[in-house]
């Protein structure tokens, strides 16, 4: 879904800390940091043997480094953006697994408490600055919230797309079809009846999240539990380097930091 840019203010647009224009690069790249949030923390945990307590304390030191460096960055940096992304994807899908495995929360309740902090982190923006729209993320107050509420969204993502796949024995190919289905019904709801900009946007990037997280799943457990067998290494290699490549094409046209004219 990309939102209606204002045309040619260049000020405005320099004033904005994240994505300007909502194309179909910003939804494949942020799909697939996603799955790299799901894959890599297993790898990291599990393959590499770092446990999940240790790879929880090395991910959330790194992600506070580079979010420290994108709040003090004066405009948008497709890299810094992107990558901060990423490792919150990673964070969110560890704060999942440590209430399920360390703490033995049950997914049904993790995806309400999640949701319900999510809600507050909107109830608190709303309430602070009198909009969500991500075309107004031009003070730190509003990028907290902002990163705050990305933050609950992947961590929302991670449990109600294990609580679909695992949890109800959906399987990852029909999870991923269902969210995949949703996310179909905002756009639709957006380009055909009209529907608020800002609202679908959320909707869609709440939903992205299980997308992303079940979709790696399939691609990298083995054929015994439903996937394709790819690993996490394999598949948290092959959505890096296509990630760094379409971030590597904004950095150079700009097309998502550029209002249309």
């Amino acid at each position: 879904m990309q939102h209606t840019a204002l045309a040619a203010q260049p000020d405005w647009a320099q004033a904005i800390k994240v994505p300007v224009v909502i194309t179909l690069y910003f939804w494949l790249i942020k799909i697939m940091a996603t799955t790299v949030g799901e894959t890599a923390a297993d790898f990291l945990s599990v393959d590499l043997h770092v446990g999940l307590v240790g790879t929880t304390v090395v991910m959330t030191v790194l992600f506070l480094g580079v979010l420290t460096a994108q709040m003090r960055a004066s405009r948008y940096v497709p890299w810094l953006y992107w990558l901060t992304v990423t490792l919150i994807s990673v964070v969110g899908t560890l704060i999942t697994d440590n209430l399920t495995d360390h703490l033995g929360v049950p997914l049904p309740v993790s995806t309400v408490l999640f949701a319900l902090a999510l809600a507050a982190t909107f109830v608190g923006w709303w309430a602070s600055e009198r909009t969500l729209s991500i075309h107004s993320i031009d003070t730190p107050r509003r990028e907290a919230f902002y990163w705050a509420a990305i933050l609950f969204t992947f961590a929302l993502g991670t449990a109600g797309g294990d609580l679909a796949a695992e949890h109800l024995q959906l399987g990852y190919v029909l999870s991923a079809l269902l969210f995949g289905g949703a996310i179909a019904a905002a756009a639709a709801a957006f380009y055909l009846f009209k529907a608020s900009a800002v609202t679908t946007f959320w909707i869609a990037y709440i939903l992205t999240r299980p997308l992303g997280a079940t979709f790696g799943d399939w691609l990298s457990k083995p054929g015994s539990e439903g996937g394709l067998g790819l690993g996490t290494m394999g598949t948290s290699a092959l959505f890096l380097v296509a990630i760094m490549l379409l971030v590597a094409y904004l950095t150079k046209t700009r097309r998502d930091a550029k209002p249309a004219v």
